[in-house]
C-alpha cells in the first residue's frame, strides 16, 4: 500500500496502482500530452472513492510507502487499461502506407 499526493489530496492505493500511475505520469509528461485516468483509493477520511485524476506535464504526485494493514481497494480493471495506454504511448511507430515515400534501399547481404 502507498500514500499517493495528487492535487492536495491524501490518498491510499495499492503498490501496483501506485507505481502505475506514477509510470503513466511519467510518459505523459515526456510526451507533452495530457490524460484522465481513474483509480480507486481510500481517501483521508478513510472511505473508498474513485478518483478522476488529470495527468499533463505540470502534474505533481507523489507516493510513499505506508505500513498500514488496510487492505488496497481493488484496481485491477483500471491498472490494466492504464498498462494498455502506456504500452501504446511507448510502442514504436511504423510509418503507415499514407506517409511512406515509396524510396526503399536494398542491401545485399552476400
Amino acid at each position: 500500500m502507498k500514500h499517493v499526493t495528487f492535487a492536495d489530496k491524501s490518498l491510499l492505493m495499492g503498490d501496483d496502482a501506485a507505481d502505475v500511475l506514477l509510470e503513466y505520469a511519467r510518459i505523459i509528461a515526456d510526451s507533452g500530452r495530457a490524460d484522465r485516468v481513474t483509480l480507486r483509493a481510500i481517501a483521508g477520511d478513510g472511505n473508498e472513492v474513485d478518483v478522476d485524476m488529470l495527468l499533463d506535464s505540470g502534474t505533481i504526485i507523489a507516493a510513499e510507502s505506508t505500513n498500514t494493514s488496510v487492505n488496497a481497494p481493488d484496481n485491477r480493471e483500471h491498472i490494466a487499461e492504464i498498462r494498455k495506454r502506456l504500452e501504446q504511448a511507448t510502442a514504436p511507430v511504423s510509418p503507415s502506407p499514407e506517409t511512406s515515400t515509396g524510396d526503399y534501399h536494398w542491401v545485399d547481404e552476400f
